[in-house]
């Protein structure tokens, strides 16, 4: 397990293997399994062998020459174990027809076509072959690169039972023990840019085959290194890329996991930057990350010019938006302190930061916050603020774990309660947190009792974990804070939509329309996310 970074029950099979035994099968549609994946290893590692023989024959020239163009030598092509597929329709079939048909369908290396009397035949045909192998070192697909001119450029095996695509990563097996001795995993686009990678001594590669990063290949990568380093390409593309794997891995953010990533020169990948500056420069460049926090401030400070209010607020909602997403509760805050205070010195140079003392009592000795900062958008916010039954939730949620309080209490005091009841138990929950107070169940009861405030917001509240006693109180609390996160998130994008709105009546041009889209859109996935936490309640 240390040394290959295997989870455990695939470490004891490796090593029962090694060891001429076999691992029983708990169950016999388990063993029945076990047998038919055990009989497509050998499909595939016989498969790899051939590619391999073909490369170095006659009909293997081009792909060896276009492998010596791209500076792999024969040992990195034995070390990768790449191979040629002949442009073909049946020799691969033939070679391993000893294995039968079914075996190779059901491996991915024939295409059996829908029409009935129509025979199979090879899947990859005139191709430069990757094998991919799993953690243990077993080929369980390949990808292979065209030579020439057609598409796809890379063609990939399709999902077997061996392989699921989203769930596996090239070069597993060697960069999860180099992590370990390196202490870094790094994370490329593609084939290339691994073996690119692995050419400059930095065998810690992996890549997906072929997709975006998914959030199964984020949890492997996380079992490997708490902050894997995105290496992505310099261009559009591929910042665009890394802007897509920051987002799928917000919501599973925690003290140990997180994302780093490589800016490459613009239109440069990992191989272009290896041969203009050899390995030195390739070192230099993953030695300088940015963090998570930095990349996507970065992505939407610069997605436009923040010249005007309503491009200002936009700013501001997407980053409320991408805070919202962040399920972890305390990382969850300091995201939003983060950005917050990175938006006021951006667009409020030399303002103070907000302070717990400027808030004020009013004539009616109830505790007032500071204006929220001021957004130069019209303030409707839906069609008068929070729904009620949203409200109640919220209060009462407050009033079963007033410990989450005192995190939250600047964010509660600004939202826009349209249920009257509820906004006046809202004060009191206030006032009773600015006491200073250690708050529980039973003392916030007493204080509100002796303010003579109820001690429900009234009618039921939404199914929310935070609305029921019985709730285990981690869960509570974090999806209490993830409500207030997506409610503040959802009152600025609000704010923006209004200003987008005012700005498509005024302009009426496509930037203004599609901003208005984009924040129309904005505002349906946080409801979403709102529903989905009062349907997990």
């Amino acid at each position: 397990t240390d040394h290959l970074g295997l989870p455990f029950m695939d470490a004891v099979k490796e090593l029962a293997a090694k060891a001429g035994m076999e691992v029983p099968a708990p169950d016999p549609a388990s063993r029945e399994r076990a047998e038919r994946a055990a009989g497509l290893h050998d499909v595939m590692a016989a498969a790899q062998a051939w590619f391999a023989e073909q490369l170095a024959g006659l009909e293997g020239a081009a792909a060896r020459d276009y492998l010596a163009r791209r500076g792999i030598d024969a040992t990195t092509t034995q070390r990768f174990g790449l191979g040629f597929a002949p442009d073909s329709r049946g020799k691969l079939k033939a070679a391993l027809a000893r294995f039968g048909e079914e075996a190779l369908v059901a491996s991915g290396m024939l295409i059996r076509p829908d029409e009935p009397g129509k025979a199979s035949y090879d899947r990859f045909r005139g191709r430069l072959m990757f094998p991919v192998r799993d953690a243990r070192g077993r080929v369980i697909a390949f990808g292979g690169r065209i030579l020439g001119e057609g598409e796809p450029k890379y063609l990939n095996s399709p999902d077997t039972p061996l392989f699921d695509k989203g769930r596996t990563l090239y070069n597993i097996d060697r960069a999860g023990p180099a992590s370990r001795k390196a202490g870094r995993l790094v994370v490329v686009e593609g084939y290339m840019d691994v073996i690119a990678l692995d050419r400059a001594g930095i065998a810690e590669a992996v890549a997906p085959n072929g997709t975006a990063l998914t959030e199964h290949q984020l949890d492997r990568l996380w079992r490997l290194d708490p902050q894997p380093v995105l290496c992505f390409d310099g261009d559009a593309a591929g910042q665009k890329a890394a802007v897509r794997a920051a987002l799928r891995a917000l919501p599973h953010l925690a003290p140990d996991r997180t994302l780093a990533f490589v800016a490459l020169p613009a239109g440069q990948d990992p191989d272009d930057l290896l041969r203009s500056g050899g390995a030195e420069a390739v070192r230099a460049a993953l030695a300088a990350t940015e963090p998570l926090v930095e990349r996507l401030w970065r992505h939407e400070a610069e997605a436009e010019p923040l010249a005007t209010p309503e491009a200002r607020a936009g700013l501001k909602a997407r980053l409320l938006a991408h805070v919202a997403a962040i399920a972890h509760a305390d990382v969850r805050q300091l995201y939003r302190d983060e950005f917050l205070r990175r938006f006021d010195a951006l667009v409020r140079p030399g303002r103070a930061p907000f302070q717990r003392q400027a808030w004020k009592k009013g004539r009616d000795g109830r505790w007032q916050p500071p204006p929220a900062p001021a957004s130069d958008v019209a303030r409707a916010i839906g069609a008068g603020g929070i729904d009620a039954p949203t409200a109640r939730a919220l209060v009462e949620g407050f009033r079963l774990y007033p410990e989450a309080l005192a995190d939250h209490v600047e964010a509660f005091a600004h939202l826009p309660l349209a249920d009257r009841p509820s906004a006046e138990l809202r004060d009191r929950l206030i006032a009773a947190a600015m006491t200073g107070a250690e708050l529980d169940r039973a003392s916030l009861a007493t204080i509100l009792a002796e303010d003579g405030a109820p001690t429900a917001s009234g009618r039921p509240a939404m199914g929310f974990s935070f609305t029921r006693r019985d709730s285990d109180p981690d869960r509570a609390i974090g999806d209490l804070a993830a409500a207030v996160e997506i409610l503040a998130a959802a009152a600025e994008v609000e704010r923006a939509l209004a200003g987008a709105t005012e700005r498509l009546k005024r302009e009426l041009d496509e930037e203004a329309f599609a901003e208005q889209q984009r924040l129309i859109a904005a505002r349906a996935r946080l409801k979403d996310r709102l529903a989905s936490l009062a349907g997990n309640g």
